[in-house]
């Protein structure tokens, strides 16, 4: 392959798995669903103040406690298990199959960095169809600290076989980019979530309306 780009990891978490259906099982517990987006940014928020403190954030754990905190310490374990459980059921958005196509057409590596057990995550990316363009699987339980630590990903680009300078991250959070870049990463920010990526963080290297026009703009690179 010729070209900068020899690796693209992609955040999995509403970059490739939309979190919507997750609204339809707080209902089924007698939750709103809009407790989704505040529970989900609690959730993320409380694994980075852990990964600050020095400790080790674990998936299921951490989104538990997010989400009996968000709702007022009102749901059974039952409950908070059956929302919980709902991250391993959630589909791929439309652009995210295409975009991964591309990318294997061309031969660059395809990994996959997000949160909670690599075999777990495996699973529902198989389930949501996406597994077979996923080379690897990079999780921040092997690390040991979460996203957005320089850590993360240049154990990544090791795990991709790539110079950090040579892999991109994908994502729709401007911070992940960010911390990609910090790092010495490129970054591919999609902008189906925020909008604008904000003034405080460093530009990603490509933007894009949807996941293949990030590829194809990393692949001009």
């Amino acid at each position: 392959m010729t070209g900068r780009v020899e690796a693209v990891a992609f955040d999995v978490l509403e970059t490739l798995l939309d979190l919507e259906p997750l609204e339809a099982r707080l209902e089924e517990v007698g939750q709103p669903a809009q407790v989704l987006g505040p529970f989900f940014m609690r959730f993320q928020r409380d694994a980075m103040a852990l990964t600050l403190a020095g400790d080790v954030a674990d998936f299921t754990a951490t989104a538990r406690q997010a989400l009996r905190t968000e709702t007022r310490q009102s749901m059974t374990d039952e409950a908070v298990a059956h929302v919980v459980e709902g991250f391993g059921n959630v589909p791929a958005f439309t652009d995210a199959a295409p975009a991964l196509e591309r990318l294997s057409e061309a031969g660059v590596t395809i990994g996959c960095l997000t949160v909670g057990d690599p075999a777990y995550t495996r699973s529902f990316l198989d389930g949501a169809g996406l597994g077979a363009y996923v080379d690897h699987v990079v999780t921040c339980d092997v690390v040991g600290v979460w996203k957005p630590a320089p850590a993360v990903y240049h154990h990544t680009a090791a795990a991709l076989a790539s110079p950090i300078e040579r892999m991109a991250l994908v994502a729709v959070h401007a911070w992940d980019c960010h911390g990609a870049k910090r790092a010495g990463a490129l970054a591919g920010w999609c902008s189906r979530l925020e909008g604008e990526p904000g003034d405080v963080f460093l530009p990603a290297d490509v933007h894009g309306d949807d996941l293949v026009e990030v590829v194809e703009g990393l692949l001009a690179l």
